[in-house]
């Protein structure tokens, strides 16, 4: 039971896309096709083209947009209010996980490589308005994004969070190397496992493995 592993934790740190909501919902898809129209009127790119540097820029950098503003200079502001304007009518309320989040003891955050305005929007969608202390989106962290060292440093730093007393989920494995080498505990939220040294634990369902935390936290 990974009840005992997180006795210490304070402050809980969760990603946004595909750990708050599960991924059947498909938002990406969305944001993914507006990133892709966006890179094509910006660039004057076809789609196909687009479609690669959008997935290229986000496997080296961490995000499309870091590519866009570090080898073209893009403004990022109109870029996250365009790709974000998509239809959450597919997310659902859970109560229960709601329940299990207020729950945790101390401070609960979120941290993602989205803007702040739209993680609002989801969280209320999910019926996770005013759960958590903080949000943090990519504005935060000075536009460096997860899983560069400097996002965590910077959204850490504001949060004044000891990462020793951290956990941090999140669904992209590699954004927990980071969390993981400054001490936090780390949990992968995805449907399958990820075998790495810096996950130490896997949980299919975010509500599910926090209803395992009950013992010491709830």
């Amino acid at each position: 039971m990974p009840a005992a592993a997180f006795s210490h934790v304070r402050y809980w740190v969760f990603d946004l896309d595909n750990t708050l909501y599960p991924p059947k919902a498909r938002l990406f898809d969305q944001i993914e096709a507006r990133m892709t129209a966006w890179v094509m009127q910006a660039l004057g790119l076809g789609r196909a083209e687009a479609d690669r540097l959008r997935r290229h820029y986000w496997q080296k950098y961490g995000t499309t947009l870091a590519g866009l503003m570090r080898e073209h200079g893009v403004e990022p502001g109109p870029y996250l209010s365009h790709v974000h304007e998509i239809d959450l009518s597919d997310l659902e309320p859970a109560p229960d996980l709601a329940a299990r989040i207020r729950a945790l003891p101390g401070r609960r955050i979120v941290h993602t490589n989205g803007s702040a305005p739209y993680a609002q929007r989801v969280l209320e969608a999910r019926g996770l308005g005013g759960v958590f202390d903080a949000v943090y989106g990519i504005e935060h962290a000075d536009f460096h994004p997860k899983p560069e060292r400097a996002a965590f440093e910077v959204v850490f730093g504001r949060e004044r969070l000891e990462p020793a007393y951290g956990a941090m989920f999140e669904d992209d494995a590699r954004n927990l190397k980071v969390p993981h080498a400054l001490g936090m505990r780390t949990v992968h939220v995805a449907p399958a496992p990820e075998r790495a040294g810096h996950v130490q634990h896997h949980a299919r369902d975010l509500g599910g493995f926090l209803s395992l935390l009950s013992g010491d936290c709830l």
